[in-house]
Formats: structure tokens, sequence, C-alpha cells
């Protein structure tokens, strides 16, 4: 199947230029999606424009990431609310980086390969523009009436906030980067979320008027949970692709956790398994829900895609760790991040480092931490086999627990009875 029809199955195609289809089959096309610097790494909001990018290559046409430099100055208000923090040079200067970083390892820019991805900053041609040369070159090519006809602006326009002048130039500013794309590099199409197709077809405008050319351009839709709530927040917050600010193991677990009806969407969304094979995992996930085959090849897919093999193979194993008795190993093994990065949400209880120094009895311990409630349930449970430590368990009531059980110095995991778990740390 073409590019488009890829991108149809999957779900990930909402509106369409007429003729985007029939340049894709025509030849090799040069096509471009815009990422807003607004931090240092993306996040899984722009997962599904690194994809469209990686479709785009494999179909056999060149993609082009543009990064934000100028844009990010003035930030996109597409459906926002209220007006964006402005940033400053240096942090844009910052932020491009690290995006660009990220972009590199997803896409080939080899430059002996005539589709060989390229990264483009809109801040290199705009900075030698000046105001009067934009009014005058640009500005007079679109009306006032075509840019307050889009619904992002109307929008706001109707909103308690209204909007500045300079959110108002975002429209104009975006369809220059594509018409300044068609002309230095011969890119003809555009892509981005639906919220975007205002100013997409701005620089299309733009394009015709300006050098009497032809663009083109598609959306694909922005991404929902089937509840209503934003996809890819999290209790703790946004899920990042940077491995330093979402660790491999929670952006796993976030994926793993994805509800039964996301799944379906999402294994067709964020992966590249193929269509057949899709739909037998759907057929077979139906018929034993309980197992979550879905989640868990989701999760694999997308851990693997952006962190690897490895750090997938860490996330599988910290998974189960919880719910195997033969973890020991891999417990000692983690660093003090990992450990507490695995334990997100295991309560937690302190001793002091000095009645551990001088060695504690197991009831005691247990009962003085409130892991019991008292010192006879702490012996029950301890000599019915039914509490282990650093997942070992516990043999008798004897049991003298010193600083030689602290992992990192510094943490002892409890487990009472088959889920209930405890991070003692010695303070």
């Amino acid at each position: 199947m073409n590019l488009i029809e890829e991108l149809r199955w999957r779900g990930m195609l909402q509106d369409m230029m007429p003729g985007t289809e029939e340049q894709l089959q025509k030849e090799m096309t040069t096509a471009y999606i815009g990422f807003d610097p607004t931090a240092e790494s993306l996040h899984i909001g722009s997962l599904v424009p690194i994809l469209l990018l990686v479709h785009l290559q494999k179909a056999g046409h060149k993609p082009l990431a543009l990064v934000g430099g100028a844009t990010g100055m003035v930030g996109d208000p597409s459906f926002k609310a209220e007006e964006r923090k402005m940033l400053d040079l240096d942090t844009l200067a910052k932020n491009v980086a690290g995006i660009k970083a990220q972009l590199e390892r997803f896409l080939d820019f080899d430059p002996a390969k005539t589709n060989a991805a390229e990264m483009v900053n809109n801040f290199d041609w705009f900075k030698n523009i000046t105001f009067l040369d934009f009014i005058r070159d640009t500005g007079k090519h679109i009306t006032v009436n075509y840019m307050m006809s889009k619904d992002s602006v109307k929008k706001r326009l109707e909103g308690d906030n209204g909007m500045s002048f300079t959110e108002f130039t975002y429209q104009l500013i975006q369809g220059y980067d594509f018409y300044h794309l068609y002309t230095a590099k011969n890119c003809k199409l555009q892509m981005g979320g639906s919220d975007q197709w205002g100013n997409i077809v701005t620089g299309t405008e733009l394009i015709r008027r300006k050098v009497q050319g032809e663009a083109f351009a598609f959306t694909c839709p922005l991404i929902k949970k089937a509840d209503g709530t934003k996809f890819g927040k999290t209790e703790s917050g946004t899920v990042w692709l940077d491995a330093s600010r979402t660790s491999p193991y929670m952006f796993y677990q976030f994926w793993l956790n994805t509800t039964d009806v996301d799944a379906e969407s999402y294994i067709k969304i964020f992966t590249f398994m193929e269509q057949r094979e899709v739909e037998e995992l759907i057929a077979q996930h139906r018929l034993a829900p309980e197992q979550r085959q879905l989640q868990k090849r989701l999760a694999q897919e997308v851990t693997v895609f952006i962190h690897g093999q490895e750090a997938y193979d860490f996330a599988v194993q910290a998974s189960e760790m919880l719910f195997k008795n033969d973890t020991a190993a891999l417990l000692v093994s983690l660093t003090e991040e990992q450990l507490l990065d695995v334990l997100t949400g295991v309560p937690q209880v302190e001793v002091p480092l000095a009645d551990l120094q001088a060695g504690k009895d197991i009831v005691s311990l247990l009962a003085e931490t409130g892991i019991f409630p008292s010192k006879g349930e702490a012996r029950k449970m301890v000599q019915g086999g039914g509490v282990s430590m650093n997942k070992t368990k516990i043999e008798g009531i004897d049991k003298v627990i010193n600083t030689e059980a602290l992992l990192r110095d510094k943490y002892i995991l409890f487990q009472k009875g088959k889920k209930n778990y405890y991070l003692l740390k010695a303070i």
C-alpha cells in the first residue's frame, strides 16, 4: 500500500488537500513537520509527528524536521486559551540542540541517500529578515480577513484573553516557513496535527500567491484517550522521550497501563507492525484480555523504538520484580535512582541508622516502623513465612537486621503477604 493508504488504516490521517496522494505517488516528495522548541526534550505528544516523518522516509520520500527557533520566540496560539511564555535566545538554542539530537535517533540522515532526512531551523532564515521586509514582501499577500477566518484565531478572539498581535502573526510566519522550504529545498508537502490545518494551508496559499506554485498538505488527528483525559499525561506529569526526564521503566509502564480500548488504536499509530499482525493480535487479545497481550506488545514496540532493546529488557525485569520471588539479585543490582523509580508508589517508612548499626531484631523493627501494628502480628506473620526482606523470605523471628541488609546503604524492601510492600529508609 502507498503512504496515504498506510496512514489511513493506522488512523493517522484527518484532513488532506486535493492532489496530495497523487503527488506522493508521482515522485519522491520532500515534506516537513515543525517541532516547537519549548523544552530540551520532546514528549510523547510529539511521537506522531516523528512517526509521520519515519513513515514518509520508509515510503521513499525525503523528510525535513523543522525546529522552530524563530517561531518558538512567538509561541503557536492555535487552540490555546492564553498566550505562551516567550523564550530567550539562550534557552531556545539549548532546546533546539536537544530536540535535534533526539530526532537524529529516529530518522536516517545519511547524506549519501537521495531521501536523507535533514534538520532545518527557521531562525536561520528569519534572523536576516527585517520587519518592514516581511510585511512588504509577505504580509501583503495574505488578507486579514483570510487570517481571521481560521478556527484557531476565531476561538481566541471570542475568548476572555483575546489575542496579541504577536500571536496573530504566527500563522503568517509559519506560512512563510513553508514558502521558504518550497523555494529553497523544493519542499511540496507539509504535515502536522489537525490543530495546525489553518497554519498549514496559509503556507500553501502563500506559495500560490507569491510564486504561483502548487503545494500540498495533510494532517493527522490529535491523539486522545477514550475516557476523554489528555494523552501523554500521568499523575506524575508529562511523559518525555528523554530518559533523564522520564525513565525507560516509567515510559514502559505508561504504555503497559493503557486501557484495552486505547491499546487497540495505539498499536496501529505508535508501532510499525504490519496490518495483518495487528489485526491478529487484537483478535487474540479480545479472546483473553486478562493476559494483556496487546498492552505488552505495545509497550515493547514503543520502548524499544525510543530507548532501545537493553532499556526495554530492564523495564520488563523491573516490572516483574515485585511479582516474582526470584528477583533478589536484580534488586541488589539497581542504582538508587532505578530502585526509587521501580518502587514509585510503594509506602516508605523510616528507621534511625543507629538502630541498624547496633542491630535490630526483625519483630521489633517491623512493629516500630509501623509495617505491622504490633509485635504480636509481626511475630505471627514471620513465623508463618509471610515476610520477605529484599525479595528473600525471612526464616525465623530471631533474625537480626543490620546495615548489611541495606540496598545502596540506605534502603530495605519489605514484603508482607503477596502484594503489600514497604520501603524502609535508614536516616
